[in-house]
């Protein structure tokens, strides 16, 4: 069974997707990958209090680590560079290459950059803190805006340089 409710947050709403047990989705209005809901798919707030709690504590900048059960599937190499995303900590970012290199793959820059972008759980897997070797920000299932957006969110002042 899919569960599913909508969650106001500063950057638009977010669709959050649940299996009963674990946080399946986390998805902007404006996702790339957003997923088509189904008739069988139920409206249950309730099975989204803590991932909700979690989200508005971030958001606040009350918390910087979710502690939430996630299951983000997809294929074998999404699932091993999803794994690797959620050890970024907040406010940190890493680049593309360097995440292909971690994973014992340095030649799929772009494969990591794919699988990044289908990631089914942002902001709770941090895709949003892998940007491009140059510094510079690109892609993101969400939108650039929203990547700048989190990125700042999470970033002392004094870090901005390329905002």
């Amino acid at each position: 069974m899919n569960y599913y409710t909508i969650m106001e947050s500063p950057i638009d709403p977010l669709l959050l997707t649940s299996d009963g047990e674990h946080l399946t989705g986390l998805y902007m209005d404006v996702h790339n990958y957003l997923p088509h809901m189904k008739e069988t798919w139920v409206h249950d707030p309730s099975r989204f209090t803590e991932t909700i709690s979690q989200l508005k504590a971030y958001f606040a900048k009350e918390l910087h680590q979710f502690d939430l059960p996630l299951k983000a599937t997809g294929t074998a190499f999404q699932e091993k560079v999803w794994q690797l995303l959620t050890t970024i900590s907040y406010g940190e970012t890493v680049s593309y290459k360097s995440i292909a290199e971690r994973i014992q793959s340095p030649k799929a820059v772009r494969a990591v950059g794919l699988a990044n972008g289908k990631n089914p759980i942002s902001i709770i897997i941090p895709c949003h803190r892998v940007i491009g070797a140059n510094g510079k920000l690109v892609g993101y299932g969400g939108g650039l805006p929203r990547k700048q957006w989190l990125l700042a969110h999470e970033a002392k002042q004094s870090e901005l340089p390329g905002f």
